[in-house]
């Protein structure tokens, strides 16, 4: 008798849309496609959640005419992942993305705020974001209180990786003229 292996059945977006709109998972859960596997998040804790608040606080006033902000919304990556980022920076549209989630291309900044799933925004969502030529990755690192930022996507890797801590400051790649301090958002 042959032994047979159980295998992974992966997921596309068609039939994740499809679960999404027959209500499989409860409306509180958090769950995200990452390369086909449906994923279960951890909640969202208290700091992370200020984080984010800070993070559309800083930016509304200083990308008004620049750039769409988008917060822990769907972002379409490929035909097998649909991650929600804590904190997106997006290209205009005229239609402000309310008939297509946003893709790769749109994308100025993304930023995760990271404390519990540090070691998977490190890891897993770095690859996924490279991979899909994200320009600019920022982890906001609460345990180390530091910003990781990654830019020059290459295959599944970033080129360019740097520390910054409460005495610098960032520019950013897609938008020359904004400089943040980082103070300001960890």
């Amino acid at each position: 008798m042959a032994t047979v292996n159980p295998t992974k059945h992966l997921t596309n977006l068609n039939e994740w849309r499809r679960l999404g709109e027959a209500a499989i998972f409860p409306p509180e859960s958090r769950v995200e496609l990452i390369n086909g596997e449906i994923l279960d998040m951890a909640p969202i804790g208290f700091n992370h959640a200020g984080h984010v608040i800070r993070l559309l606080n800083f930016f509304a006033p200083r990308v008004a005419d620049k750039a769409l902000i988008n917060a822990q919304n769907p972002l379409q990556l490929g035909d097998l992942s649909e991650p929600e980022p804590d904190f997106m920076l997006l290209k205009p549209n005229a239609d402000y993305y309310s008939s297509r989630h946003p893709i790769a291309d749109d994308v100025l900044l993304l930023i995760e705020v990271a404390d519990t799933s540090l070691k998977f925004d490190q890891n897993q969502k770095l690859r996924l974001y490279a991979l899909h030529g994200i320009a600019e990755y920022w982890l906001l690192n609460l345990n180390e209180m530091c910003l990781e930022v990654y830019r020059k996507p290459h295959g599944e890797v970033y080129a360019e990786k740097m520390t910054l801590y409460a005495d610098d400051s960032v520019t950013l790649s897609q938008l020359p003229t904004l400089c943040i301090p980082v103070a300001a958002i960890l």
